[in-house]
């Protein structure tokens, strides 16, 4: 009589995790911190793409296996910024990026980690807008390169041979009225004055004889000013003679405080408002 010895099979994972009290199941909305980026997903979605690494983390493991934050949101010490893009593709299974996107190698290692291959070779491939890519055997800082020293695109006007680049900030002061009825359209004023801050031999290039210069008349051109203001009042007469100059908006800002509020509720307030564009050629 032959002695057998009968093995018990191993227990499921998820089995063992209940009997030791933790839970074995995610929940269907899950909340992640990539990078001190928060987001907030479906489960779904995170197991979209099967054999990555999200995949494995969300099917496979149980939700007391993987790192937390402070406030319980699995946490992935990973560029929070780019996961955007990465949770864009495993939502659709598409790649939509931005024009004249500048992080695709960045996004290829992310990619790569969370072991998207598909995503990868499409970010390896060449893109529309030029961008290095891993197989140009161009360096990374290429990628960041000053706006000032990065060539015009095709929709730009080109900068003239010899023409300087820089920065120029076009500035004005406005005012405009909000009565009781605030569904009401706001009663705007024109503006005060288009103030011009830049290196002073850009300011005249570009503005000429139009270039108040009566409050700072005295520098040379290769210094810098803040003080010089346009003899008319409207922004698109500026923005024409900087598109003109081969100049492109990079960034603007806005700022707006109420200046009077009478006592009175039946009286309109005024409000001021500032704002900036800042122009590169």
């Amino acid at each position: 009589m032959s002695n057998t010895t009968k093995l018990s099979s191993p227990q499921p994972r998820a089995e063992m995790a209940e009997r030791d009290g933790q839970s074995s199941t995610f929940p269907d909305i899950v909340e992640l911190n990539v990078g001190g980026q928060v987001y907030v997903t479906r489960l779904d979605t995170l197991t979209a793409v099967a054999d990555s690494l999200l995949w494995a983390k969300f099917s496979q493991s149980s939700p007391d296996e993987l790192p937390k934050d402070a406030k319980g949101r699995f946490f992935f010490d990973r560029d929070g910024f780019l996961f955007r893009y990465i949770l864009d593709y495993l939502r659709d299974s598409e790649l939509f990026l931005p024009e004249f996107f500048k992080e695709r190698r960045r996004l290829q290692k992310e990619a790569e980690f969370f072991q998207l291959p598909e995503l990868s070779r499409r970010l390896a491939a060449p893109s529309k807008d030029g961008s290095p890519t891993e197989d140009s055997g161009e360096p990374e800082e290429a990628e960041l390169a000053s706006p000032t020293a990065a060539s015009p695109s095709s929709d730009r006007t080109p900068r003239s041979p010899g023409a300087s680049a820089g920065y120029i900030t076009v500035g004005y002061r406005g005012s405009y009225t909000i009565g009781r009825d605030i569904q009401a359209d706001g009663k705007f004023r024109r503006v005060a004055r288009i103030t011009v801050c830049s290196k002073i031999c850009l300011a005249k290039e570009v503005f000429g004889d139009t270039l108040n210069e009566s409050r700072d008349p005295d520098r040379p051109p290769d210094k810098y000013t803040s003080r010089y203001y346009l003899k008319y009042n409207f922004l698109e007469q500026a923005f024409d003679r900087l598109a003109e100059a081969g100049f492109h908006m990079v960034a603007c800002n806005s700022t707006g405080t109420c200046s009077y509020a009478s006592s009175d509720p039946g009286e309109d307030k005024v409000w001021t408002s500032y704002t900036e564009y800042v122009f590169s050629r």
